[in-house]
């Protein structure tokens, strides 16, 4: 019986030469039949492919042989064997694009000067032992699904905005309190929380496994509340049957975690819309008038 499954991964260390590594991931990925995306840089790779899990194991266990990436948190879901439509494996500045890559220092240990990571065993005796901040480190759209508990969450479109959000000074009230910067895998606060310290915020945590390592551990029991929003066909996953619905249809305001491109087919905001209103829902931008 054909078992799909998709896995979600990064690590952080100098590769001396990307394009050779662009070259064997795409042969290798090739060779098992696997569709996602793979990006790789001077710093590392990150990638979520999915396929037969048979395929998969082959690719991690191959991909752990590469003594960098032997140390590779790969992160495990349910597929249903249609969740991308092609393999896709290319060298970019970035491994998760901030548009600061002068700013990013990575050793063979991963990103220097970045938070301190939390299981999530940690950050809750953080929280019983002090009073924190969650900050979102995903699109704005991702949060409208689900997010952690009285979370900031920055007016970003995209993951470059963070620079110019951080340098606006709408956050600095936040320096001298601790901080937990949370994101769907742990990649964006990898970079994210090295930016916070280096702009002075004094007590950065970063959630280590992001999201996804949390939901795998309290499910819907702890701190984090709705659906969780992913890059690929499925849209968003559950941890439980227990799952807060805490999304608000953009039209009418009915309850609902379903997620959908602007009906303008030139725009590519997303949009949070119920199955009523799904085949006819644009942004305010795109919207007919009435």
């Amino acid at each position: 019986m054909a078992v799909p499954k998709i896995i979600l991964f990064y690590g952080f260390t100098p590769l001396v030469d990307p394009d050779a590594v662009r070259l064997w991931q795409r042969d290798l990925a090739e060779s098992l039949s696997l569709r996602g995306r793979i990006l790789i840089s001077k710093d590392g790779i990150n990638g979520t492919i999915g396929g037969e899990l048979a395929d998969v194991k082959r690719y991690v266990r191959k991909t752990r042989e590469y003594a960098p990436f032997n140390d590779i948190d790969f992160k495990w879901s349910e597929g249903t064997g249609d969740d991308f439509p092609r393999l896709s494996v290319k060298v970019r500045d970035e491994i998760v694009s901030f548009g600061a890559p002068g700013e990013l220092r990575v050793d063979e240990h991963g990103v220097v000067g970045g938070g301190t990571r939390l299981s999530p065993e940690a950050l809750h005796e953080l929280v019983a032992r002090k009073e924190v901040t969650f900050f979102d480190g995903r699109n704005a759209f991702e949060a409208e699904i689900g997010r952690f508990a009285d979370a900031v969450v920055p007016e970003v479109a995209n993951t470059r905005e963070f620079v110019a959000e951080l340098d606006s000074g709408k956050y600095d009230h936040l320096k001298g309190t601790p901080v937990v910067t949370y994101c769907t895998g742990g990649i964006r606060c990898e970079v994210l929380s090295s930016l916070m310290v280096s702009r002075g915020f004094g007590e950065v945590y970063q959630l280590e496994g992001g999201i996804v390592k949390y939901g795998e551990t309290y499910g819907d029991s702890g701190l984090w509340n709705g659906s969780l929003y992913v890059f690929d066909k499925r849209v968003s996953i559950d941890f439980s049957a227990d799952a807060a619905v805490i999304g608000r249809c953009y039209h009418c305001g009915t309850a609902t975690k379903r997620m959908q491109n602007c009906g303008d087919p030139q725009c590519r905001e997303q949009l949070v819309v119920c199955d009523e209103h799904a085949p006819t829902t644009a942004c305010s931008a795109h919207a007919v008038p009435a």
